[in-house]
């Protein structure tokens, strides 16, 4: 029986660029050993080409296992935060490969529960926004102690690595991905007599439980983003988010950290 943890699934986009780089690949991981798989549930090996939105897509689309390598590279050489290869470069990926400069990296997951019956996980954040042009109302309890009532356009709950994409834009700290933890950010809140919030970005440990309780004042259809997806949702009243058990695995250099990444993507 061949050993799955040689198979290779290649996860892109279907243009005939990517596909002629994708090709490329293929021929580069069957000449060092490895098996092309035509199926994501038949690899040990899961590589994203592209952004880290494809990234994303990747860990998404096959359903954030955690009994294989995720691999991202980048097209055209531009540096992203879960790409530690890029396509243009197959020969330093070769000699990565063989000269044992690679390790692996476990990244946290956030898990998603709305009202107790639906299931998700995100890698990079959960964000709960307003989906019309007014503010709305959530109770927020950390471990069922209320803590705060806000109102405000949403809220953003990311994991370590993504503490660096929404999270960072508005004004959220970057946090060193070997700490387990989840970082809740507030969008555009308003403090005033009648309502009041900590006012700046907060951190929960792992363990932890955040529920957002949304106040059903004419806004009951807010806007849950999933990394780079929406739910659609109606009606929605209790989020609970957790940092999830579960992690994915990722392969990247061993002289490519995470604060290598943050100061060539930001300084």
């Amino acid at each position: 029986m061949a050993d799955i943890r040689r198979n290779v699934y290649f996860f892109h986009k279907q243009d005939n660029e990517t596909r002629e780089q994708v090709s490329s690949l293929k021929q580069l991981a069957e000449t060092h050993g490895f098996n092309v798989a035509s199926q994501p549930e038949d690899a040990g090996i899961i590589a994203s080409i592209g952004s880290d939105g494809s990234f994303l897509q990747a860990v998404r689309k096959t359903g954030f296992r955690d009994d294989c390598l995720y691999v991202g590279i980048a097209k055209k050489g531009k540096a992203h935060l879960y790409c530690d290869f890029h396509s243009d470069e197959p020969e330093k990926m070769a000699d990565s490969m063989t000269a044992e400069q690679l390790e692996v990296r476990k990244y946290p997951l956030i898990h998603v529960t709305v009202d107790d019956s639906n299931h998700f996980h995100c890698l990079n954040e959960v964000s709960i926004r307003s989906s019309i042009i007014k503010t709305f109302v959530m109770d927020v309890l950390i471990d069922d102690l209320h803590f705060e009532t806000f109102r405000g356009d949403g809220m953003i709950i990311s994991t370590p690595t993504g503490s660096t994409a929404y999270n960072k834009s508005v004004a959220g700290a970057v946090v060193d991905p070997l700490i387990s933890c989840m970082q809740v950010s507030e969008l555009a809140s308003l403090n005033n007599n009648t309502y009041r919030t900590l006012g700046s970005p907060f951190i929960l440990s792992a363990g932890r439980k955040l529920t957002l309780l949304v106040v059903q004042d004419g806004n009951e259809h807010p806007i849950i983003g999933l990394d780079n997806e929406a739910l659609s949702t109606r009606n929605v009243k209790k989020v609970e988010i957790t940092l999830s058990e579960k992690k994915i695995k990722t392969v990247k250099l061993k002289d490519n950290s995470f604060w290598e990444k943050v100061k060539r993507s930001f300084l």
